[in-house]
């Protein structure tokens, strides 16, 4: 099985709340590499490459204006089938209906202001973290954990 990377951002809700260091722990809980971090404050343009495809919607401007409301923390993980895992930790868009146990569920109360966004296929992933990293600043290397975390064919 071939590792998956995909694109989190703990979004301005998440990080004015202090969530920035439960949300992490999750993630390496979960078994997840992190293999960039970065704290940036969204720009308008920004926020147009990375929702293309909402910026002709009727909601894009309070999903802009939210976006670029404060600092976010953006993330490149790594591990088998990354995406789904993190899509199910995260929980449903909604933080009302997400189930206990997710980042959501646990942590949100608002459809919008739901702390968190994973990319939802490998070509998102692809496309969003090339809008918040440069390769260069991804560092992968196997952890001493790798053998412990997963049976040597999900490796």
């Amino acid at each position: 099985m071939a590792l998956e990377r995909t694109l989190i951002l703990i979004k301005p809700d998440a990080v004015q709340r202090r969530l920035i260091g439960r949300v992490i722990t999750r993630i390496e809980d979960k078994g997840l590499s992190i293999i960039g971090l970065k704290l940036l404050q969204v720009t308008p343009e920004i926020s147009r490459l990375h929702y293309a495809e909402h910026v002709s919607k009727p909601f894009y401007p309070e999903l802009e204006s939210f976006i670029t409301s404060g600092p976010l923390v953006a993330l490149a993980i790594e591990g088998p089938e990354a995406i789904t895992v993190m899509r199910t930790l995260m929980g449903k868009t909604n933080a009302r209906e997400a189930a206990p146990g997710t980042i959501r569920g646990d942590l949100g109360a608002s459809r919008q202001m739901n702390l968190i966004h994973g990319s939802d296929s490998p070509e998102s992933a692809q496309r969003e973290l090339a809008i918040y990293f440069r390769a260069d600043e991804l560092v992968s290397a196997p952890t001493l954990l790798t053998s412990v975390l997963w049976a040597k064919e999900e490796q």
